[in-house]
């Protein structure tokens, strides 16, 4: 009997884009009013939250998430950190249903046939990919619900929605109040990331978080330097949005921001 061949690595990323799901079944408008009445379920409360449906392979240890993506999209930063951080829990967070889907099903074929086409990984994780995950949620409205204070490590705001009517900057995302519900669930230190390829939104963004007293700006060169450049690569190259401006020879604005170490921040 002859041997048995080994399946190449061609044919096992042949079988993984199979099982992939793909953009044009998830067919969804690009943007979404944060301030319609939405049926969403959500936690009370952090102490409520079962994390283990969203992270299995955790569900024996007392972990949370500690990166956050805001309005993920289709999950490109997510799924570009989780081999890179692997015992980092991540949770994008979308209003959309059917993108929420999207990564959703995304996520579940990574694990799936993943195995078969990265090396292994030394961590607590069986597979990759069983650190990050998806909530469909309005992040303008029940953000606190999901994060307890002081939890997260990083906040991901990657091409936002620019709302470009004056009328409509009322619901971009980053504003002094929501500003203060950031500050709440950052841990000190943690550094909120920002880009757009449009740069009256970045202004706007810079302006808030540097007048808002819990933030400080650091820059690309001091991240880096911190061993931050992989997380960094991955907000400028990673997402749909980002490549689309890649493909038409556009500009991305980065605009970082630490959250303050405070006296009462601190106890």
């Amino acid at each position: 009997m002859g041997k048995r061949k080994r399946p190449s690595d061609r044919s096992s990323a042949v079988v993984a884009n199979t099982l992939l799901p793909q953009k044009k079944h998830y067919r969804q408008r690009a943007h979404a009013n944060p301030f319609s009445d939405h049926a969403l379920d959500y936690p009370i409360s952090p102490q409520t939250m079962d994390w283990s449906e969203h992270f299995p392979a955790f569900a024996n240890t007392s972990k949370t998430p500690e990166f956050a993506d805001i309005g993920c999209g289709f999950g490109g930063l997510l799924i570009a950190l989780a081999p890179l951080f692997p015992n980092t829990l991540m949770l994008g967070l979308e209003i959309r249903v059917q993108v929420t889907q999207f990564v959703q099903d995304r996520i579940a074929a990574l694990r799936m046939t993943s195995t078969s086409v990265t090396p292994p990984l030394t961590s607590i994780t069986a597979t990759p990919y069983q650190n990050v995950s998806v909530v469909r949620a309005n992040a303008m409205k029940f953000l606190p619900n999901y994060f307890p204070k002081h939890s997260l490590s990083a906040l991901f705001f990657l091409f936002p929605d620019p709302h470009f009517k004056a009328r409509k900057h009322k619901a971009r995302i980053i504003s002094p109040a929501l500003l203060a519900e950031y500050a709440y669930i950052l841990k000190p230190g943690g550094i909120v990331y920002t880009i757009t390829d449009v740069h009256d939104l970045h202004e706007w963004m810079n302006s808030h978080l540097e007048s808002f007293p819990l933030f400080e700006g650091v820059s690309e060169a001091d991240l880096r330097e911190e061993g931050k450049g992989p997380i960094l690569d991955a907000v400028y190259n990673s997402t749909e949005e980002g490549k689309k401006v890649e493909r038409n020879s556009g500009e991305k604005w980065l605009a970082c921001f630490r959250r303050k170490t405070t006296t009462r921040a601190s106890k």
